[in-house]
């Protein structure tokens, strides 16, 4: 706990179990929060002026995610409930057996999606809301049936909720924003023509329900839409390209005048104002950062910030963005290591039609080094992103630039938070335009004398399909690290957690329509071609790049070219094995990255035995 007037250091709240979902109590000078402590999750309170945390509630499923009624006499509750994939849904006759179904029983699969990265098999549970009396920890169950409630909200009254679910039927990946009375009757889907719906936050009057979301499948930038209760009628608040950070609250005014948020800006994260309903949109928090989280406390904010340059710390300031002071030094370690620099360049590069155009990059580096040493391209994932600073996601950033490296984290065509004309222009494009930013943009730096032909390149996710591309396509990089990449469009479609969609979207068009597209598009139908000492990293039970793609991709480099290669597989990693994973997996990672890079750096490229003059080319 940090004081907002710095006057004394932080204060550590909690000591055992994994404790998570922290919430002031509405009516007593409490912290709640959900803790495994007492085996399943539920919710604990623990007084803030003195005493033991103790548990509030009892559900047997265990909690996942909670929301206060504003009379602090009630909690609502998002519950996983185990059932019998063999009854699609059906609860008429309890569920089925669960109880004595096996633990190693087959899984049984009739619709989509039907597993997720981080979470795997997910027919046999469905996801529901409930009410929790605190007075009686009495539950009542709200919702029933096959599908998944994601995220909820109390009415200001008290007396109904907005919560959003995923759709039923054999494509369910879809959501959208319910209403629902406090006792579970009169359930009813509000919206219908937006493809996902998230994170609904009633307005203190009632009159709306706030949520982001966005209008097509697979499309990852997160929008803000307003729901008129009175009139039920649905619209965009505020310009299209006023793009939500994924997974940030939205928080209200409380004159309901307008709503606050973390917007993904030019690479940077802010938070913003957007007036309701009118939409204009005041910058508050800015500058060359990313604001990672934030929360309203009293008349300010209290808000986390990384700028690539130190780790995550607490700041505060004014609602209107005045008087920003920091509130936490949590690693000052960091002072006494090697000191870093981090600046935003602009890069003229191929537009892909011919013409040239802006695109913005971070440079980092460390501070006074003397002669430029080799350049590693960072290539974002995505596309639809852009380059996180997170010390988490890049830890071997700083490692490198301690032996002299600078890192290129280049926002090429197709990266968001530069509006949606620029992020659409990748599409059906993949790696054809924005390889050619990046090596644009590594021009632009050999001009300055600020790079040279020590070149490598890394990514992960759509990173890791970008190196793949690199690699298959050009001869310009001395050395590779492929993360969790995607290598076959067509395999990847199908054996995704998100693949029939997502790459639906990318491709504008469905498997049956876009199969040449998508094969043409594919690192795999390149891998002969490859002549760059290539490093794979892989999470084995990655299911949104799944093991498969980066198995394709190093048996096809080590049977058909001459090339050296590795693949290093870490065992239960997700698609986040490389920021979320083990810390035994994440050190052997870093120590095997760098190794790769500084054993082959050096060594300029030659042609293997098995390429051609024609593998030297890039296709068109």
């Amino acid at each position: 706990m940090l004081n907002i007037d710095a006057s004394r250091p932080p204060l550590q709240l909690t000591f055992s179990g994994s404790d998570s979902s922290p919430r002031f109590h509405p009516t007593q000078n409490a912290l709640t929060f959900l803790s495994d402590r007492g085996g399943g999750r539920q919710v604990h309170v623990l007084p803030l002026d003195g005493g033991e945390a103790r548990q509030l509630t009892n559900v047997p499923s265990g909690i996942t995610s909670f929301e206060w009624a504003t009379n602090g006499e009630s909690l609502l509750a998002i519950c996983a409930l185990s059932v019998d994939p063999e009854m699609r849904g059906d609860t008429s006759n309890g569920g089925g057996d669960v109880a004595n179904r096996p633990t190693d029983a087959p899984h049984v699969v009739w619709r989509l999606p039907y597993k997720l990265d981080g979470v795997g098999y997910t027919l046999d549970s469905e996801i529901h809301l409930f009410t929790v009396e605190v007075a009686t920890g009495k539950t009542k169950q709200l919702t029933t049936g096959p599908f998944e409630v994601d995220s909820a909200d109390w009415s200001p009254d008290c007396q109904r909720m907005a919560y959003t679910r995923t759709r039923e039927g054999r494509l369910a990946h879809r959501s959208d924003l319910w209403l629902i009375d406090r006792t579970g009757d009169n359930a009813r889907r509000v919206t219908e023509k937006i493809a996902t719906c998230s994170y609904p936050r009633w307005s203190p009057d009632g009159r709306y329900v706030l949520f982001t979301g966005t209008l097509q499948d697979g499309d990852a930038q997160m929008r803000l839409w307003l729901h008129t209760v009175d009139t039920g009628e649905t619209h965009g608040l505020g310009d299209e390209d006023i793009e939500v950070v994924a997974g940030a609250t939205v928080f209200w005014a409380q004159d309901s005048s307008s709503v606050f948020l973390v917007q993904a800006r030019n690479g940077r994260q802010e938070i913003t104002s957007v007036s309701v309903p009118g939409g204009q949109l005041t910058r508050l928090v800015t500058g060359d950062r990313q604001v990672d989280a934030f929360a309203i406390h009293g008349d300010g904010f209290v808000y986390a910030v990384e700028d690539g340059t130190s780790p995550k710390d607490v700041w505060a300031c004014a609602l209107d963005g005045t008087g920003e002071r920091k509130l936490s030094d949590f690693n000052p370690w960091w002072r006494e290591r090697i000191a870093t620099k981090i600046v935003v360049r602009q890069f003229e590069v191929p537009d892909g039609d011919g013409g040239t155009e802006l695109v913005d990059g971070w440079l980092f580096n460390a501070k006074d080094r003397g002669q430029h040493g080799p350049l590693l391209v960072d290539a974002h994932g995505g596309p639809s992103s852009y380059a996180l600073l997170s010390f988490n996601w890049h830890v071997y950033w700083y490692l490198l630039a301690s032996q002299g490296w600078t890192v290129l984290a280049l926002n090429p065509v197709g990266s968001s938070s530069y509006g949606r004309k620029f992020s659409s222009q990748a599409r059906k494009r993949w790696g054809k335009c924005d390889l050619d930013q990046q090596l644009g943009a590594v021009d632009v730096l050999r001009n300055e004398d600020l790079a040279d032909e020590r070149l490598a390149i890394t990514g992960k996710s759509y990173g890791g399909y970008l190196s793949a591309w690199a690699i298959g396509n050009t001869t310009a990089f001395r050395v590779a690290v492929v993360s969790a990449p995607v290598t076959s469009l067509e395999n990847h479609f199908g054996v995704s957690d998100s693949g029939y969609y997502a790459d639906a979207y990318s491709m504008y068009g469905e498997l049956s329509v876009k199969r040449e597209e998508m094969r043409e598009l594919s690192p795999l139908s390149y891998v002969e071609r490859v002549v760059t000492p290539t490093l794979i990293l892989q999470g084995e039970a990655d299911q949104r790049c799944p093991v498969c793609q980066a198995e394709e991709l190093f048996t096809g480099i080590m049977t058909q070219t001459s090339t050296p290669a590795e693949m290093m597989v870490f065992p239960g990693g997700s698609h986040h094995f490389f920021e979320k994973g083990k810390p035994s997996h994440r050190k052997a990672m870093l120590d095997r990255m760098t190794q790769w890079l500084l054993m082959w750096i050096d060594q300029p490229v030659g042609k293997n035995d098995s390429a051609t003059d024609k593998g030297t080319d890039r296709p068109q």
